[in-house]
């Protein structure tokens, strides 16, 4: 049988039981390891994790979000970074007095320094909306996926528990709860936000493990001897938590501007704590006189809110397979 010539644009392969078949050499190099839809050059499809951060960075949204949470992340950890005064030194001398050099933001009603006040005020709102949320995530995962999991009284005790605190209002919880707790500091906010955050993740959470458990491979991993244990851990959490992610950071966004709000009405953060809300509360007298005093604050939360919100619809929209 004479050799096939190398420089052919097809190829002849004799199968095993005869005849003669031809192969496009684009169809040979896509045996060989060429590009295959939806996979690697290797021919390895990516994982749903691996497939939706490709996405993810591809996308302008998600740049962009990302980048603006990860300045506020690092001036709320390091605020002196670029503001290097001190947010509780006043002067009264300069009361609400407009922008001057080395102070581009002017100065509230006590005198103080706006620009170095809403710098430092990124941490406190941060840091809630993150405890807040991570709390809430936790909480509302673990006791939703072993609702959704193990099912029975469990599950009905669960969801009429979440009925229970659906049924209260966000803002009149928080005016009852907060008005009997002293100090005015983070943890009673997040506590407060963990408090009634977790039913909607819980809710979000079950429904995501109630449909996993139904698909062929739990079935076949149980068939297979599987315990419930690894069943839970193995082969239905990793491929329900994706939902939970995405309301999860869509909820950072409003956890954040729930603390402004709880501040805003005085049974949030308290001074001496430096807070967003706190800022905007004191300034809304003074709206007329002195518009900077509200503007700057309120401009930081606005742009906070927005940033979290956006990763959260473009992690939904890399995660959800429906939005692909």
């Amino acid at each position: 049988m004479p050799e096939p010539d190398p420089l052919d644009p097809k190829e002849t392969i004799t199968p095993a039981g005869g005849g003669a078949m031809t192969l496009a050499t684009s169809d040979a190099q896509t045996l060989e390891g060429g590009p295959i839809p939806g996979g690697t050059r290797s021919g390895k499809a990516r994982s749903l994790w691996s497939d939706a951060w490709h996405d993810l960075c591809r996308n302008p949204v998600f740049v962009v979000s990302a980048l603006v949470i990860v300045f506020l992340v690092v001036i709320a950890i390091r605020p002196s970074l670029i503001a290097s005064g001190n947010p509780l030194s006043c002067d009264l001398a300069k009361a609400q007095e407009g922008s001057q050099p080395g102070h581009p933001f002017g100065f509230d009603a006590q005198g103080c320094d706006v620009y170095t006040r809403t710098v430092h005020g990124a941490r406190a709102s941060i840091t809630v909306g993150v405890c807040a949320t991570a709390g809430a995530a936790l909480l509302g995962g673990v006791l939703g996926g072993l609702a959704g999991f193990s099912g029975g009284w469990w599950d009905g005790l669960l969801s009429r528990l979440a009925d229970v605190f659906f049924g209260i209002p966000i803002i009149l919880g928080g005016l009852v709860f907060l008005s009997v707790v002293t100090g005015g500091s983070v943890w009673p906010v997040v506590g407060f936000i963990v408090l009634l955050g977790w039913p909607q993740i819980s809710r979000i959470a079950r429904g995501s493990v109630v449909s996993a458990r139904q698909h062929d491979y739990v079935q076949a991993a149980r068939a297979l001897g599987a315990g419930n244990t690894r069943l839970l851990l193995r082969h239905i959490a990793p491929n329900a938590v994706a939902p939970v992610i995405v309301v999860a950071t869509i909820a950072l966004g409003t956890y954040i501007a729930l603390e402004a709000t709880l501040s805003f009405l005085g049974v949030g953060l308290k001074p001496p704590t430096v807070s967003w809300g706190i800022d905007i509360s004191n300034a809304s007298s003074q709206i007329r006189n002195a518009p900077h005093m509200l503007l700057w604050p309120a401009g930081a939360l606005s742009v906070t809110v927005l940033a979290f919100i956006m990763l959260g619809d473009a992690v939904r929209d890399a995660l959800d397979p429906k939005l692909r």
